[in-house]
């Protein structure tokens, strides 16, 4: 464990995700002196002092450890304005940064950036007109980004800002739909889920209250243009065919579709496509899909609890082929347990053969609500990999299969510190993507566990709406999630 003790309650968000990216195996507890200590065995700790002029970091080994072999302790300090809170942020971090630079040997390829929208800055300085000399001048010295990241991020910016500028971002809006509802819930995964087979006589329940939640969105934002539709989950395939043709045939009639310019459904697990679901959606103006196989390696699958081979996977794929679909996503994690860089190269192997239109390859982050995490002493034993070499190979095959990146973002406790990333051939980028990431218009999220954003000052203050998580609750409180967005949205319009 590490211990981290300020004086003063501030900036502890950014202290703990730096410490953390240095120290990703170690709980990390940030406190403040007249909070309880934790009385656990205690690796390293660290005083924080918030002086009038300065900041003053002390670190200090307390007990042995075999990450690092010094055993002197480190102090720094940086001379700071209080008054401005963004460049007092920035010189922390840079400060904090290079102490445990220094202290680890290890340099981080993001550098200090610890949010998980790093694209975000080059966008904005290319809007201001900087050129990428100067942009990436500034993220080396700012936030000691690696060159290749500096490149990846403004590449990507790019690449967005060319796919943006077709969307009007004052009249325009998008549609998040979630169907919470899975097969089964896969080791890794936080989502709001729920078990298929314990909610199969309720998920029409669950539809007709998704559906007073749509009247209303589509009458409040009649005068607005919608220009993404994301039907995600949860699994949307576990829906049987009706149900598939009822919720679309909904949209279809309460919405505008004339400014839509993506329409995409995530069936996801490839043990929830059949010929009948992905006919349903066939009849639809839905532009995009996703098959999501994670791996192809069947060990790992039968380890997260995926409960699918990795047949099934080409088989759902080549069915959406012959149904004519000429759009379709494959997620990709990597860092999987007990997966090394062969493994992922077999798995690359196999996408590469089936050739989808875009890959979105993810690095494992284990969140709290995770399995993975609630019974981490069961997998303690398994090993978790990623590197940089694993990262520029996913890259390479990209490239190899003709896609670009097209948007990025990253996550809390990301196996190698590294970044999530989207691929796609030309024409094929998602953009609803690209706009949960960049915030530059509101997006409307319906159905249970459902976090709309309503984007104000072109992006520079967002304010959310939450649904509750737990679907009976979403189904009996319907009227109230409805007024919970009529409310937020009157002092949005």
């Amino acid at each position: 464990m590490i211990t981290v003790l300020l004086d003063k309650a501030e900036f502890e968000y950014d202290i703990h995700s730096l410490v953390k990216a240095f120290y990703p195996k170690e709980e990390v507890y940030v406190s403040t002196k007249d909070k309880e200590k934790k009385e656990e065995p205690v690796h390293y700790h660290m005083d924080v002092q918030f002086a009038p002029e300065e900041i003053i970091f002390s670190w200090k080994r307390v007990e042995a450890s075999e990450d690092n072999a010094n055993q002197n302790g480190i102090t720094k300090c940086v001379a700071v304005d209080y008054t401005n809170r963004k460049e007092t942020k920035n010189s922390l971090k840079r400060t904090l940064y290079r102490l445990l630079s220094e202290y680890t040997g290890v340099e981080l390829p993001w550098g200090n950036l610890t949010g998980i929208r790093p694209t975000k800055i080059p966008m904005a300085l290319l809007e201001e007109g900087k050129s990428e000399e100067e942009i990436a001048r500034y993220m080396k010295e700012t936030y000691f980004t690696s060159d290749e990241k500096i490149k990846l991020s403004i590449e990507i910016a790019e690449r967005e800002l060319e796919l943006l500028h077709k969307l009007d971002y004052e009249e325009g809006y998008s549609l998040y739909i979630g169907i919470p509802f899975c097969p089964t819930t896969c080791l890794y995964c936080s989502f709001t889920s729920y078990s298929m087979s314990a909610w199969k006589n309720r998920m029409d329940d669950y539809l007709s209250a998704l559906e007073k939640e749509l009247d209303y969105t589509a009458v409040k934002f009649a005068h607005k243009k919608l220009n993404s539709i994301y039907i995600g989950g949860g699994t949307p395939t576990t829906l049987e065919p009706y149900q598939l043709d009822r919720l679309i045939r909904k949209i279809k009639c309460s919405f505008d579709l004339s400014d839509c310019l993506e329409f995409t459904v995530e069936a996801g697990r490839p043990d929830s496509i059949t010929r009948e679901k992905l006919m349903a959606i066939r009849e639809y103006p839905v532009t995009r899909i996703s098959v999501n196989p994670q791996t192809m390696n069947q060990e790992t699958l039968d380890i997260i609890g995926r409960r699918h081979t990795v047949e099934q996977t080409k088989e759902a794929f080549h069915l959406a082929r012959e149904l004519g679909y000429d759009n379709i996503n494959m997620d990709l994690i990597v860092g999987l347990p007990g997966e090394d860089i062969h493994m992922v190269e077999r798995t690359l192997e196999q996408v590469r053969e089936l050739a989808p239109d875009s890959i979105t390859v993810h690095s494992l982050a284990v969140k709290r609500a995770a399995r993975l995490n609630i019974f981490k002493e069961k997998y303690q034993e398994m090993s978790f990999e990623n590197n940089q070499e694993i990262m520029d190979l996913t890259m390479k095959t990209a490239y190899e299969m003709g896609m670009g990146p097209y948007y990025l973002y990253r996550q809390k406790n990301m196996k190698g510190n590294f970044e999530n990333v989207g691929y796609a051939k030309v024409d094929k980028a998602g953009i609803y993507n690209i706009l949960i990431m960049e915030e530059k218009q509101p997006i409307i999220a319906l159905g249970a566990g459902g976090s709309s954003k309503l984007v104000f000052d072109h992006g520079q203050r967002i304010e959310r709406v939450e649904n509750v998580k737990d679907v009976s609750n979403y189904i009996s409180r319907i009227d109230e999630m409805i007024e919970r967005k009529r409310t937020a949205i009157a002092t949005w319009l």
